[in-house]
């Protein structure tokens, strides 16, 4: 069965369903083509050893990949941004409709919402059926992150998700909450499957680490929140809870690891308050990121506090799992309700700095043992339901059937 991948985002960029996907779906049999962009994402400039072409062929770890030319950019300029969006859609269509061999069906990860629109075209030009993976529920991401706060705008783009849900055959969801916002807003039911996110597994299991040498030394307790740092994830909640902690212990050290739009924002606060027990360092590559996290004791997740993130698991979640470390999750709904499922972390509301510091003060003041053991506990709830082998068997069986 022939799978045409269409994704704006894969693999050297940071992406949830990049090349391991791909290249576990080959591993099944499938035939796999990606059709994405040149890569950019997240900094908006490209990537050593590519520059804009018409077109590009290449071969990732034996995946197929085409790379289409786009316009690249990944900042706050909403025009810049849609630009970006917009001319991977246009190439996208183009592509699929004039020169892509035929596949049996396609798959198309949101976001951006103008994947989904280049898919459905393709859908109606060349009756292909379209399974379509939805990360981030539009519009209401746009305005939980600020991006675009009009709402005319967001209204037309709502009338536009609602045109793509139709159009697909199937849609694929992250989260419970998810699926439930979907049939609110008039998608039967029996077209949309759960199938949870997984991690990069060979990356948390790669015993090499190059830890900066800014990591704090080992006789401090640190929690660490690896990954991208913008408006979303509203980190300044989490450095007045480390203030609130350091009245309390200076044993313990909040470090962030990465890049992001908010980082010199979050260093202002950092310096202003003189949080010695916060530490920022830059981003490692994902193929090290396994063996920076185990140097932590306690992984921090947090987003804003929104109606959209109760139905959101952000992805890092089960990273942390596979790793092995418990978690102080401070993510209300869907998020909390898996680490409590697999009894692996404490759980602190979102965006309140004295809810997050009396988890911290509660994971720095149980054993180390009680803490092995949640870890032990999410590592295990990971393997058994939230696995990569887990996952695609899923989305497999949704392509078999559909291509029927």
């Amino acid at each position: 069965m022939r799978i045409l991948l269409l994704t704006q985002w894969f693999d050297p960029e940071p992406a949830i369903k990049g090349v391991i996907f791909a290249k576990e779906l080959v591993g099944q049999g499938f035939n796999v083509e990606v059709v994405t962009g040149f890569p950019n994402y997240p900094g908006g400039k490209l990537y050593p050893g590519y520059k804009i072409e018409w077109i590009r062929r290449e071969v990732i770890d034996g995946v197929k990949v085409t790379r289409l030319p786009l316009y690249p950019s990944h900042n706050q300029n909403a025009l810049a941004r849609l630009l970006n969006y917009v001319s991977f859609s246009v190439s996208a269509f183009l592509y699929g409709v004039l020169m892509a061999k035929r596949p049996d069906v396609i798959y198309a990860y949101h976001p951006p919402l103008t994947v989904g629109i280049a898919a459905s075209l393709i859908r109606l030009f060349k009756r292909i059926p379209v399974v379509y993976d939805i990360q981030d529920i539009w519009p209401d991401s746009l305005r939980a992150t600020g991006m675009v706060l009009n709402y005319h705008v967001l209204d037309i783009v709502g009338r536009i998700c609602k045109m793509v849900y139709r159009s697909a055959d199937h849609i694929v969801v992250l989260s419970p909450g998810f699926k439930q916002l979907l049939i609110d807003r008039g998608v039967p039911a029996r077209k949309i499957d759960v199938i949870y996110n997984w991690c990069d597994q060979a990356a948390m299991s790669n015993p090499r680490c190059i830890a900066p040498n800014e990591f704090p030394v080992s006789d401090r307790f640190t929690i660490v929140f690896a990954g991208n740092m913008g408006k979303a994830q509203a980190l300044d909640a989490v450095l007045d809870a480390a203030e609130i902690v350091r009245k309390k212990t200076s044993n313990i050290c909040f470090v962030f690891i990465g890049g992001g739009v908010e980082v010199e924002h979050l260093k202002s606060i950092a310096h202003a308050k003189k949080l010695h027990n916060v530490r920022f360092l830059q981003a490692v590559p994902m193929a090290e990121i396994g063996g920076v996290l185990e140097k932590a004791d306690v992984l921090l997740v947090h987003l804003r506090k929104d109606p959209l993130f109760v139905a959101t698991i952000p992805s890092k979640t089960q990273a942390y799992m596979a790793v092995g470390k418990p978690l102080l999750m401070a993510v209300d709904g869907d998020a909390a309700q898996l680490v409590k499922d697999a009894d692996c972390g404490v759980i602190a509301e979102s965006e309140n700095p004295e809810s997050i510091a009396d988890a911290a003060i509660k994971l720095y003041s149980i054993s180390s043992s009680e803490r092995s053991a949640m870890g032990d506990r999410g590592r295990k709830y990971y393997e058994s339901y939230l696995s990569l082998s887990a996952g695609v068997d899923k989305i497999a069986n949704v392509f078999k059937t559909i291509a029927v």
